[in-house]
């Protein structure tokens, strides 16, 4: 097998994008095919984070079902639980009785301000987007560069992107 340097070289995870051009965001989704230990460190002066208190080794959930990274700061944060419903719909998830609760862990960038329009109503887009990341997952192949999470994303004047 010929491996490409990316994420998706480690066996079991795979990679969903799905972004929205008017408002110059979007959201991607590592989604594992059982569930994965992670770890992370959060930094800086704003995080933007749900769920992260969870990859504690201490915590009582031991594994993650996917991960989420969306734009959108805190707005953003409504893109895990579009991967949860999905995740959920495919009965995935960590067993409570006989509920399962898909465990999602996310991150957020701020893109608020790279021109898009952020005029979306009561509701923003995000939880569909995540949803829509975590179905383009399932294909296996997925785009690098200034897609999903990273398509609006700007540092300064540069512009930024994934991979």
């Amino acid at each position: 097998m010929i491996r490409l340097n990316r994420i998706t070289d480690i066996s079991g995870i795979r990679v969903g994008h799905a972004e929205d051009e008017r408002i110059a965001s979007g959201v991607t989704a590592l989604v594992f095919d059982t569930p994965f230990t992670c770890a992370v460190d959060v930094r800086g002066g704003g995080p933007g984070t749900r769920e992260t208190d969870l990859l504690d080794p201490a915590a009582t959930v031991q594994a993650v079902d996917a991960l989420v990274l969306a734009g959108g700061s805190a707005f953003g944060l409504d893109a895990a639980a579009g991967v949860v419903a999905h995740l959920r719909e495919a009965g995935r998830g960590f067993a409570v009785g006989d509920v399962r609760v898909p465990i999602v862990p996310g991150a957020i960038l701020f893109d608020l301000l790279n021109g898009g329009d952020k005029g979306w109503g009561r509701f923003p887009p995000y939880r569909e987007l995540g949803y829509a990341a975590a179905l383009a997952a399932q294909d296996g192949a997925f785009a690098l560069g200034s897609v999903g999470a990273g398509l609006g994303a700007r540092t300064a004047n540069l512009k930024g992107g994934l991979g």
